[in-house]
């Protein structure tokens, strides 16, 4: 995949950016060899390799660490509003922002 200059016109148009010439030149060869460097690892197989869950899980056995997925500490909702300046039954109330 390759882009052109017009690509690059539009892109910016659509996210209200202005680019200069040079900038849009700039950003055109950046933007082009990104996609170059995704083909490129896109060539590669893959089919083979299995997925790491640590990175250096390549090159050593890495135990995982899993704890226990139970609830630590009780919620005080009560003393966690102590401070707020106004609370309607268990909730925070906020000024309106949107008209």
């Amino acid at each position: 995949m390759s882009l052109t200059s017009q690509d690059i016109a539009r892109i910016a148009r659509l996210a209200r950016l202005e680019l200069g010439p040079q900038e849009s030149e700039r950003m055109l060869t950046q933007l082009n060899g990104f996609f170059d460097l995704v083909e490129k690892m896109r060539a590669v197989d893959t089919a083979g390799a299995r997925p790491l869950a640590h990175p250096l899980d390549a090159v050593q056995d890495i135990p995982l660490r899993l704890r226990e997925d139970v609830a630590s500490e009780q919620v005080d909702r009560a003393a966690n509003q102590r401070s707020a300046p106004a609370v309607e039954r268990g909730l925070f109330l906020v000024p309106k922002v949107i008209e």
